[in-house]
Order: structure tokens, then sequence, then C-alpha cells
């Protein structure tokens, strides 16, 4: 596992109130990776530096996906500058989370158009941002200004880069951008690389529309594309199956002790993913934490499946 996903994730995964984290950690900075001609990979070094960005560089201007946190907005900046010194035109955000959407306010005010899903606008408008003393609201320049409900098409850079929405997968509102001619998909946290995934439950979030939302995703792929994960390394075709087989398997085992009427702390004591521990395992999704969410989410749709089997009798 890379050491940069090592660090307790769960406060800067869900909030930006993360001023501190640049000061102690010196040594952060983003590589950039080139993974297709003008297509770029941001990725952070020596700690925790939010999601994987994406950097579309070319003759009709800058597209960058996802933006970091606050605390990171300086060495970003300086990774962006090594691979262009134009200004970022748009930025499309995947999801709501603000190790993703971090700088949307440093951006936006800087004439940057922000692109998203509806509900990801939406979720901004009704819950705000997290901010130092808890929730408050998002600032106007955070906010998307362009946003769609299924699907859109960014014909820039030579490039028919297709966006398009993957319903209740890791939030409600995940956007995957498929770079067609450059045969590059950059998949926001619908991947975690190597890694148990995040499904929040609480944004509306679900294990199966994850796992749809992969095969999805792997239906688009052969064997030369390149996959950007919102977290570990880039990605191909045989890592997001073997994601897709990991999880297919973990659905099933958690379903069938559902079914045999154990409770959520009955199935934790069971230990039922430790064949998994040892190489999906890490610091913010644990073993355990992978076990309780699949309960958690596994749980509300075989009582939905109950009272539907109820009814139609």
């Amino acid at each position: 596992m890379q050491a940069l996903h090592k660090l307790a994730l769960l406060t800067v995964l869900l909030a930006s109130s993360t001023a501190s984290i640049a000061n102690d950690k010196p040594n952060l900075k983003f590589s950039t990776t080139k993974v297709a001609p003008g297509l770029h990979m941001l990725q952070g070094v020596g700690g925790f530096t939010g999601g994987n960005i994406g950097l579309s560089v070319g003759e009709d201007g800058v597209v960058m996906i996802d933006d970091s946190m606050p605390p990171m907005l300086d060495i970003m900046k300086q990774a962006i500058a090594t691979v262009t010194d134009k200004k970022v035109d748009f930025l499309i955000n995947t999801h709501v989370h603000g190790d993703h959407i971090g700088n949307n306010e440093a951006l936006g005010k800087a004439g940057t158009h922000i692109v998203a899903h509806e509900n990801l606008r939406t979720h901004l408008l009704e819950k705000g941002v997290r901010g130092a003393n808890g929730m408050q609201e998002a600032p106007k320049a955070a906010l998307p200004v362009i946003t769609f409900s299924h699907e859109m098409n960014f014909h820039l850079n030579g490039e028919d880069a297709h966006i398009f929405h993957v319903a209740h997968a890791h939030t409600d509102g995940d956007a995957v951008i498929h770079f067609k001619n450059a045969n590059v998909i950059h998949t926001g946290d619908t991947l975690f690389n190597g890694m148990f995934p995040y499904i929040d439950l609480n944004s509306g979030g679900s294990v199966q529309g994850y796992i749809d939302a992969q095969k999805k995703i792997l239906s688009l792929c052969n064997d030369k594309t390149k996959i950007i994960p919102g977290h570990g390394p880039l990605a191909n075709l045989r890592d997001l199956q073997t994601s897709i087989t990991m999880l297919e398997d973990a659905k099933h085992i958690i379903t069938k002790l559902i079914k045999a009427g154990k409770n959520e702390e009955e199935i934790v004591a069971l230990n039922p993913l430790e064949k998994y521990h040892q190489d999906w395992h890490w610091s913010f999704i644990t073993t355990e934490r992978m076990t309780r969410q699949l309960v958690k989410g596994l749980s509300q749709t075989h009582k939905h499946s109950d009272s539907a089997t109820s009814h139609s009798h």
C-alpha cells in the first residue's frame, strides 16, 4: 500500500478544514504523470493530498478534474505549472467530498467554470460545506455553474470527453469522465485502486450502485485503457476487474450472513472478510469498517426486498 494512504483520512475525506496539514508535512507535493498526449494525472507524494487530479491541456485551454483541499492549493498550482502556464478554464467535480472539491472557491474566484452533476450542486446548497466551526453556507464561487443530470460532452483539446453520472455509487452525485480518443477514464471515487472503497451511504451511495458503476466503467475499457482512480496508483482493466470480483464476493459473503439473521456486531465478530485483509485494508477503510459499511448498506437492501415480497402476497 502506498505511503500516502497510510494517514488517517476520516477528517479529510469529509471535510476541508485541514489548514495545518501542509505545515505539518513540508514534503508534500504532487507528482505529474503523462497518461496520454495532453492528459496528465496529479497524485500526492509524501502524505495525503486528497484525490487524484486529472488535467487536459491543449490549444483550447485547460480542463481539470477535482482540486484537492485548501492546504494543498499552492503545491497543486506548482504541479499544474510544470504542465501548463495557462489558467484552468473548466473544473469537473467528480463528487462532493472535501478532498476532491476543497479548492472550488479559489478556482471559482479565479474565473474557472465549475462543472458537476446536479445533485452535487444541490448538496452544497442544502448542506453547505464544513468550516472551522461546523457546517456553513457554501461560498457562491465554490458552486458548480454548469450541471448535468445524466451525461454531457466536452469537445476540447482534440478530445471527445464523455461525462456521465453513475447513480447511487460512491455518493448520489458521482461523475465519471471518459476521454474516448485517448482511451483514458477518470473514475473519481468509484474506484479506490487496490484498497477497500469508501461507500458513502449517508450521501446516497450504495453497495450495488458502486458495483454497477464499476461494471459500467469496465464496459468502456480494453487492454490499453488507462484509468485514473479517485485514490491509488494509475489503474488498468485488470485492476478494475479485480476490484469488481472482490466487491461481488464480499457482497455475497455479507448478504448470506444477513439472511441468516445475524446482526452487525455478530457479523463483525466473525471477521468474514479476513481473506481480503492483507491486500485491501488501509487506514481509513479497515477490514472492520468495510464489513460494517457492507452490513449497513446491504441490510437496507434486504429490508426493502423483504417488504416488497410481503406486499406482493
